[in-house]
């Protein structure tokens, strides 16, 4: 059986089936978003940059948000043979990746973006079950179709798969 490894850009998403894997490479203050239904082995991946849609006049890539990214996800997974119902959620990223001597909100993308995931999980009805964010270093993640294991490998923090 041969195996696909799907890379999935910034900005961008993909879904797919077992036995193939999809991959992001550089998570920083980008989160990648997870979501996979093991009774029909669907699996989905989303690189999101920034929180909201609402707060960019220039949105027409969906998958460049949380809010609309995960909603894309979604749809694309049911259309693949996902059912909402069995879905849920593993997150990674949401780095602090340079250090700020300021206060403002909007220079925090990565605790933003992370704030933001959640928010628009748990609107969704949709379990978050595992997640690896924060910090200060960036991620590169490994989601299994075959059982919804996600792998992070990290520099200088290790490997781990949640």
């Amino acid at each position: 059986m041969n195996i696909e490894t799907i890379k999935v850009g910034m900005a961008d998403l993909n879904v797919t089936k077992s036995p193939n894997n999809l991959t992001t490479l550089g998570l920083g203050s980008c989160v990648g978003i997870t979501l996979y239904d093991k009774i029909n082995k669907v699996a989905g991946l989303a690189h999101i940059m920034l929180p909201s849609s609402k707060e960019i006049k220039n949105n027409d890539n969906k998958a460049k948000f949380a809010d609309t990214g995960i909603e894309e996800l979604i749809r694309q997974m049911i259309v693949l043979g996902a059912n909402k119902s069995n879905l849920v959620a593993k997150i990674a990223g949401g780095s602090q990746m340079f250090n700020f001597n300021s206060s403002n909100d909007m220079l925090r993308i990565g605790d933003r973006n992370v704030v933001a995931t959640k928010s628009k999980l748990k609107e969704l009805n949709i379990r978050i079950i595992s997640e690896d964010t924060g910090g200060n270093f960036g991620r590169t993640i490994v989601l299994d179709s075959s059982d919804g294991s996600l792998h992070v490998r990290t520099i200088g923090h290790g490997e781990k798969t949640i």
